[in-house]
């Protein structure tokens, strides 16, 4: 695991570094223009976001958009990155409401907080750790979002189990993630770069709903919302050293953008006169 998190680490940081530095976030892979990483958010959810949250944007979806997030309510972002979805998400669980950002890159640390200080969001906290090992008590959170980070782990398994261990009984988790469509041509799967630019790692669909049911989940749905061409991936998979005209139909629409949601087992809790898990 420690190889794929150094790389991821090390890519991602260059990314909150180019931010940083430029406003620009450099690499395209997964991120800045791709198809994976466009059209996510409308100008009305962007406007008084401060443009460094908006530019290091590297998700798949748009997890806030997934489910109703409530006055009060305590929400984690796995993988926050730059803090484009935990930014969102406080101003929907207002200042009864706390949101938490993990991340293990400090750079991205760093963007996120000085984001939140310009933002002057005062229920946000970012963490350092990984997803496979979640820095909080079981039982403290009422929704576990993600955007495109889940497909970055080696261990899923400890990622849904770490999320089903914090979540309270009755909380929900809804992420955006990218998914497998049949089978995939294994030099794809190999492919270290392709890995941190959110393909070779992803689950396929069903293998994705299962392991959130081993980790104890139920209610599993996943929706694909957004199914690549070749097209749409040509740049990056040509720059990760892949024949693309070879492989074209072999792994034509089996890429997706998938909207997960599930729950954990539970009687709900309230937090206040609305009850928000």
């Amino acid at each position: 695991m420690s190889d794929v998190q150094d790389a991821v680490r090390e890519k991602y940081g260059e990314i909150a570094r180019s931010v940083a530095k430029s406003g620009c976030c450099g690499p395209t892979e997964c991120g800045c223009g791709d198809p994976i990483t466009s059209d996510l958010y409308s100008a009305t959810e962007t406007a008084g976001l401060p443009q460094d949250a908006v530019a290091v944007s590297l998700g798949c979806g748009n997890p806030t958009a997934l489910i109703d997030l409530l006055p009060g309510q305590t929400v984690l972002d796995l993988g926050s990155g730059g803090g484009i979805d935990v930014l969102l998400s406080a101003k929907r669980v207002g200042p009864t409401g706390k949101v938490y950002g993990l991340d293990m890159t400090d750079e991205m640390l760093a963007l996120a907080r000085e984001n939140q200080r310009k933002a002057g969001a005062t229920n946000v906290e970012f963490l350092k750790g990984t997803i496979e090992a979640i820095p909080l008590p079981d039982h403290s959170i009422d929704v576990i979002i993600s955007n495109c980070v889940i497909n970055l782990s080696v261990d899923k398994g400890a990622v849904f189990r770490e999320a089903y261990r914090v979540l309270k009984p009755g909380g929900r988790f809804a992420v955006s993630d990218v998914v497998i469509r049949g089978d995939v041509p294994p030099e794809i799967r190999r492919s270290l770069e392709l890995w941190i630019g959110c393909v070779a790692g992803a689950l396929g669909e069903e293998e994705y709903v299962s392991q959130l049911q081993a980790a104890g989940f139920t209610d599993v749905e996943l929706d694909p919302w957004r199914v690549y061409r070749v097209s749409d991936a040509r740049a990056f998979l040509a720059e990760a050293g892949v024949d693309v005209d070879r492989i074209a139909p072999q792994v034509d629409g089996k890429m997706a953008s998938a909207f997960i949601r599930a729950r954990k087992p539970g009687a709900q809790t309230c937090c206040g006169p609305t009850c928000c898990a």
